[in-house]
């Protein structure tokens, strides 16, 4: 009999299988969402990176910036309607309200690009890692880039400042990141200083990361090392108890043969005596 059952479907995050209608939602504004951060981003950076640029070319950016930030806008609100439960979409989606509320957290909305990963048909302990370097990589690197440009933005022209372009902004995101702190560039604006706080713990979040991905592949080395030791001695056992058994079958075949060849002189030696004693008993007399 033909079995017409479907194969399981993918599991979604709990909030989501509550909510088909922001998970359609989501599928849906994906790559959208993903092109105006892009675009976003592109109009936030311009005019730090070329503070030369006419009044015309700053008034353009600063109105895609915020086109952008309403089209964020429109997509949490549009999400948080259509969820069922509104109050544990808010509680699942912090970083959204954060995105749409702060405005420096909004390059973030970059993050979505990691979730082109879940196209792929991957699973398993060796993919999540692989999963989990991708987070780790595409937030370092977005975090170095809003994290420089923010406080090129916030110290650029500051009293007694040390960060005066975008090549000091990198240089400082990039130290900051990776906790070292050489010193020689530091922020001397509030803002500048709250950025630092968010580089910090972004980098000792990352460091984390990196740190338990490394512990989990060793881990896992060891115990597939460990399980082919094993079954190397389990085979090895195996093979023992086999050889034992031919061993056990070619010494009872050996002790069977033994036997026969016994008989079989046993029973040539007693024809042999029957047939001299009836030759002497006929012998005719001299």
């Amino acid at each position: 009999m033909t079995d017409h059952t479907s194969p399981p479907s993918r599991a979604l995050p709990p909030h989501l299988a509550e909510d088909p209608r922001v998970a359609d939602w989501e599928r849906r504004l994906e790559w959208p969402l993903i092109a105006v951060a892009g675009v976003f981003l592109v109009a936030y950076a311009v005019p730090i990176v070329w503070p030369q640029a006419s009044a015309t070319v700053q008034s353009v950016c600063s109105a895609v910036v915020f086109g952008s930030w309403l089209v964020f806008v429109v997509d949490y609100l549009a999400r948080l309607l259509l969820s069922q439960q509104r109050w544990r979409f808010v509680r699942g989606n912090l970083l959204d309200l954060a995105v749409v509320a702060v405005p420096l957290l909004r390059p973030l909305r970059l993050l979505l690009l990691v979730k082109a990963i879940k196209r792929l048909n991957r699973a398993g302990a060796t993919a999540m890692r692989g999963r989990v370097v991708l987070y780790a990589v595409a937030g370092s690197a977005l975090l170095v880039l809003a994290g420089a440009l923010a406080v090129t933005d916030a110290e650029r022209g500051a009293a007694e400042g040390t960060i005066e372009n975008v090549g000091d902004g990198f240089w400082w995101a990039l130290v900051t990141m990776a906790t070292v702190g050489y010193g020689d560039t530091y922020p001397v604006t509030i803002t500048g200083r709250f950025v630092a706080v968010g580089m910090m713990l972004g980098g000792i979040a990352v460091l984390g990361v990196v740190t338990a991905t490394l512990s989990s592949w060793l881990v896992q080395n060891v115990e597939e090392r460990s399980e082919e030791q094993r079954a190397e001695r389990r085979d090895g056992t195996d093979d023992l108890w086999a050889r034992r058994g031919d061993v056990e079958s070619l010494v009872a075949e050996v002790r069977a043969l033994r036997e026969e060849v016994s008989r079989l002189r046993s029973d040539d030696g007693s024809g042999v005596g029957a047939a001299s004693g009836a030759a002497r008993g006929h012998h005719p007399p001299g």
